[in-house]
């Protein structure tokens, strides 16, 4: 058996002469140190020495075992650093070479002009406050004091996922709830995505974005809406813009009114962006109907209150001159580059 051990260590040692990949020096391991392997077939025989043959035997295939797997490693290690040698001579990296430029990101336009919005409203003491985009009809419709026969049903154009929830046309439900869940006074502002079954076009969009704004408190009048609304509009858009407003109808305020500003472009002379009207309507308010207050558990004859709201991406165009709603969902580079 003694004979046999030292042939297997020489014949190992001729064939690691020979390896030249991993490949072939994971065979060889396998030839000679596996569990088949004719070292470890020899280490199996051992039962069949005598007690006085077994040490000495052992000894030496202990031996030829640590002697093989040293040098099955060691040849397994030379054959990866030529390996690694090898890849960093083909990878090198020219550093005198230009880097590529880095396209930084920066904040969209509707970002833009809802942060000044925010900023604006928060700086009068408003505080911001969000709700559900999918809505239960009761805070949709219902509590705003639009019943279900209502027509203004009709006119939103509603996409309903069953006949109790749909997807808000409006940030009011953020309103009811909020008038719910606190006492007044109250003094919020909720932004935030609506929907509507309009066809896009220039002026249209399925989805945009509204700002709603809510005050709630013992002997809120007209004059406070009117006071607030001027003083975001010049904030807005400067000093010299004024305001007119016109009476109109909205089944969640009364008395309700739709605000006009002064021609960003003309400065109210007339021109093609205000259709030589001088004026462009800004937004819709009014006065917080009973109703509503009595819906959400407040007394009317202890409180009163004003709401107003306003479509962001309507802001946005005004802001910065833009004439097509589309332009603000395509995700167009060549159009978000400019701002």
């Amino acid at each position: 058996m003694k004979e046999k051990l030292e042939e297997i260590r020489k014949n190992a040692l001729e064939d690691l002469k020979k390896g030249v990949d991993k490949a072939e020096i994971e065979n060889l391991r396998v030839k000679y140190l596996g569990k088949k392997g004719e070292l470890t077939q020899i280490l199996r025989g051992m039962g069949s020495l005598s007690a006085e043959e077994r040490p000495a035997i052992g000894k030496i295939a202990n031996e030829i075992r640590q002697n093989l797997e040293n040098l099955i490693n060691e040849a397994g290690n030379k054959i990866k650093d030529a390996e690694k040698e090898k890849k960093l001579k083909s990878e090198v990296i020219d550093i005198s070479m230009p880097g590529k430029k880095r396209n930084i990101g920066h904040r969209h336009p509707t970002d833009l002009t809802l942060k000044a919005i925010e900023d604006i409203f928060m700086d009068m003491g408003f505080v911001i406050e969000e709700g559900p985009e999918v809505e239960y009809d009761k805070y949709n419709f219902e509590m705003l004091n639009i019943p279900k026969n209502h027509p203004a049903r009709g006119e939103q154009d509603t996409f309903y996922i069953n006949d109790n929830i749909v997807l808000r046309t409006q940030t009011s439900p953020v309103q009811v709830r909020t008038m719910l869940n606190q006492k007044p006074p109250i003094k919020m502002i909720s932004p935030g995505k609506v929907y509507r079954s309009d066809a896009a076009d220039a002026t249209h969009s399925p989805i945009f974005y509204q700002v709603e704004g809510l005050v709630v408190d013992k002997g809120i009048t007209f004059s406070d809406l009117k006071g607030t609304l001027e003083m975001y509009t010049k904030k807005m858009y400067g000093e010299n813009v004024k305001t007119k407003f016109r009476p109109h109808h909205f089944p969640f305020t009364e008395p309700s009114a739709e605000m006009d500003v002064t021609c960003f472009a003309c400065g109210g002379k007339g021109c093609k962006v205000c259709k030589g009207e001088g004026w462009i309507e800004l937004l819709g308010c009014g006065m917080v109907h009973p109703d509503v207050l009595r819906n959400a558990g407040i007394d009317p004859e202890v409180y009163s209150g004003f709401a107003f709201g306003f479509g962001l991406d309507r802001m946005v165009m005004l802001k910065y001159g833009i004439d097509d709603i589309r332009q603000l969902y395509e995700s167009d580079m060549r159009f978000l580059k400019q701002f």
